[in-house]
């Protein structure tokens, strides 16, 4: 069926170009009309800073929305005339703007602890009708960039909170490094313009329609605002990655002789099948993301499976007709200093390398294991938990503020607790939280308990709590962990309150945890799923036991430098984190996501040609030295492409993005030298025709999928050309009839 498509977009190719183009202008026109708008939600649920907002929706509602906060400082103090006038104007003038219900001025009555000891520095607390996932980051610009313009010399104002730190939207353009960097290694490969154009187009096609449907997702499912970035790695990398293994089968045809359209229908059926089922295993990773329970991975993980499946669509499709164009043509305007001609892969230095690793099987698989290990060990003393503004980098907003409120009132201030109290109604209730406040300023980490304030109903108090530690420190998820358990319970006993505790610091809290619980059923259902796939195509028990524990193994040493850059250092300095930092849980999740299906992308690649190798000769060791001779330049070539893709994200202000491009680019690295190219032939020399046991029971009732494919015969050719010319014939036939 393969097949069939291919040879009819090789035949129709100007209609399927036109089709792909429409395509293209069609997507973008309806995202430009019905697209919806980011949004991300990581509240756990059932957890109790999830009760806690929700509560805060239903009886506080103008505490339910994102809060920023304004952040003054004049040498002069703040509560100097002209400072002052100058901070009350600024605030007044906040209280009209469009998405603001309520301005807490420190030139208030009950504003007095809003202003530093020293007198230079206060703040203002600004609440907005809204959550900051719920914010475009256009409005956010709106809202903060007025406010920070009304700063100078004399009075500095710095705007703190997610909605100001979104109204820094980092600027784009590492696609477009990744691009660049994609057209270099792919005209080193091919030495020709025309070759190199195919799998950029391929790849740009299928990320611009993903990314425009991506736009209508957005009004199905919550879609987090860096989606778009992991989509464009994604996409990129794996749009070029799998048009390259087909052009480069399609240049091999033409080499041997054949004529355009059967090396098309050749590389369709050999390396087109692969890239199928390839694609398949990526997106079964991918949608393993939803066994995690987490609100925002529905969103994440269908924007990064429509990516897959538009260039694994493009690829067997548009780029078959697009081939059809360029015909023997595609060695046309060659680069000067790549060579026109090809050596055999017994003459290449890959072949003399898989020779190599064959003659030392031991060292091999011992030397590289220990690499991974090494690798991996960072892993084990990650620290979890969510960057904040003082990772932010130093030019951002929120960062100055971060370190103005740091200066002025301690560093448990730019991220309060929120307790919501309930049990008792009116002057009771507010007394009976009051006096719950009391006891809880007297808790070691503790800095600061706001008076109780009810809601306009009496039936909800709340109280905002500020402890003394950073919302990174360790001892401040201690503190919520002993206020639930032990510090609350007590003071609430025999009292009839019920106190909810919730904030930046729980909610990130409860996630971890929510994430951590789901972790294990996760790596194990992707992880056995793709290990029936794979005995399924190799027939075999050893290679996808072996496949499932090297990727493993490659994914923790990515993981483990990951972790290296995120305790800042030597490491951290190279790629812009000079200080540690947590790295959220959701990160390893997607990451193991990703990198399980594209590591399984190179496993699939090389040993489909190893099988094809083995079931040709019948010897196991040739069959892996010439599979890996036959494919390691084109693995490498797709891995480099891939890598400086995700390394171009590196340079991103987004802390989130550089780390996932850093993560990223080190698995591919590993996973494409030290895993596919020395410890997966190692092993499987070491195993000999072990590799290819499969019990007779277990071959009889397993279902086969044919992946490694095989080259299409002149005679195949011929009698599909029969085929074509008989439908044709009958279909003329049947017009003649009706006329």
């Amino acid at each position: 069926m393969l097949v069939r498509l291919a040879d009819w977009c090789y035949r129709k190719r100007r209609l399927v170009v036109a089709l792909w183009i429409a395509a293209l202008v069609g997507t973008f026109a309806v995202a430009n009309a019905f697209g919806g708008e980011f949004r991300q939600n990581y509240l756990q649920s059932g957890s109790e800073s999830k009760e806690a907002l929700d509560i805060l929706k239903k009886k506080f509602p103008q505490k339910s929305g994102d809060t920023i906060q304004i952040v003054v400082h004049s040498d002069a103090g703040v509560t100097s005339p002209a400072a002052k006038a100058r901070a009350e104007s600024l605030f007044s003038g906040v209280v009209a703007a469009e998405h603001v219900v309520g301005v807490s001025s420190p030139f208030s009555e009950q504003g007095a602890r809003q202003i530093s000891r020293d007198g230079k520095t206060a703040y203002a607390d600004v609440d907005l009708d809204k959550r900051d996932n719920e914010f475009t980051a256009a409005e956010a610009k709106r809202l903060v960039r007025p406010i920070l313009n009304a700063g100078d010399a004399t009075m500095r104002v710095e705007v703190s909170g997610a909605v100001a730190k979104l109204s820094q939207t980092p600027e784009f353009g590492s696609e477009g490094i990744g691009l660049i960097a994609a057209v270099i290694i792919l005209l080193a490969t091919f030495g020709s313009v025309v070759a190199m154009g195919l799998p950029l187009m391929t790849a740009l096609f299928g990320l611009g329609i993903a990314v425009a449907l991506g736009e209508l997702l957005n009004r199905v499912v919550p879609v987090p605002d860096w989606a778009p970035s992991i989509m464009s790695m994604i996409g990129i990398g794996v749009g070029i990655d799998y048009a390259l293994f087909i052009v480069t089968r399609y240049r091999s045809g033409l080499a041997e002789g054949q004529e355009p359209r059967h090396a098309v229908l050749t590389s369709i059926a050999t390396a087109g099948r692969a890239v199928m089922f390839a694609g398949s295993t990526v997106v079964i990773s991918l949608l393993g993301m939803l066994l995690m329970n987490q609100p925002f991975t529905p969103g994440l993980a269908f924007s990064a499976v429509l990516v897959v499946l538009v260039v694994m669509a493009a690829s067997v499709t548009l780029l078959p007709a697009t081939l059809g164009f360029a015909g023997r043509n595609i060695e046309r305007l060659h680069v000067p200093f790549v060579s026109k001609k090809a050596l055999a892969y017994d003459k290449s230095f890959w072949y003399r390398w898989s020779r190599f690793i064959q003659r030392r099987p031991w060292p091999a698989a011992v030397a590289s294991l220990g690499v991974l290990l090494a690798l991996s060990a960072p892993f084990l003393g990650i620290r979890y938990g969510f960057p904040d503004a003082k990772n932010d980098p130093p030019q951002f907003t929120t960062r100055q503020a971060e370190d103005l409120l740091v200066t002025g009132f301690g560093p448990g201030f730019s991220a309060p607790m929120l307790l919501t109290v309930q049990g008792k109604t009116g002057d009771a209730l507010v007394a009976s939280a009051d006096a719950v406040g009391e006891k809880l300023r007297a808790v070691s980490g503790v800095a600061f308990v706001s008076p109780a304030v009810a809601n306009a109903a009496g039936d909800t108090a709340l109280l905002q709590l500020v402890a003394t530690t950073s919302p990174q420190d360790k001892v401040t998820e201690d503190l919520v962990d002993s206020l639930r358990e032990e510090t609350i319970p007590a003071a609430t006993s025999g009292t009839g309150l019920k106190i909810a505790v919730g904030g930046v610091v729980p909610i990130y809290l409860d996630t971890t945890r929510g994430v951590s619980s789901r972790l294990p059923m996760f790596i194990g259902g992707v992880v056995l799923l793709s290990f029936l796939l794979l005995m399924m195509v190799f027939r075999s028990i050893l290679v996808p036991l072996k496949a499932a524990v090297m990727n493993l193994l490659s994914i923790t040493a990515a993981l483990g430098v990951m972790a290296l850059a995120a305790n800042g250092g030597p490491v951290g300095d190279l790629i812009g984190i000079p200080d540690a930092l947590p790295v959220p849980i959701f990160m390893p999740m997607i990451m193991f996501a990703i990198l399980f299906g594209l590591s399984m992308d190179y496993e699939v690649f090389l040993l489909s040609r190893i099988k094809e190798e083995y079931d040709r000769t019948g010897d196991n060791g040739l069959a892996v030295a010439d599979g890996l001779a036959k494919t390691a330049r084109v693995i490498t070539a797709a891995a480099a492409i891939m890598i400086t893709v995700f390394l171009a994200f590196v340079p991103s202000n987004d802390i989130l993005i550089k780390l996932f491009g850093i993560g990223l680019a080190s698995a591919i690295f590993v996973d494409a030298t030290v895993v596919r190219m020395v410890l997966v032939p190692a092993t499987m020399e070491l195993l000999g025709n072990r590799n290819w046991w499969l019990p007779g029971w277990l071959d009889r009732v397993l279902p086969r999928i044919q992946v490694e494919g095989h080259e299409i015969s002149a005679e195949q050719l011929d009698l599909r050309d029969a085929i074509v010319g008989q439908r044709t014939s009958s279909a003329l036939r049947t017009e003649s009839t009706a006329d």
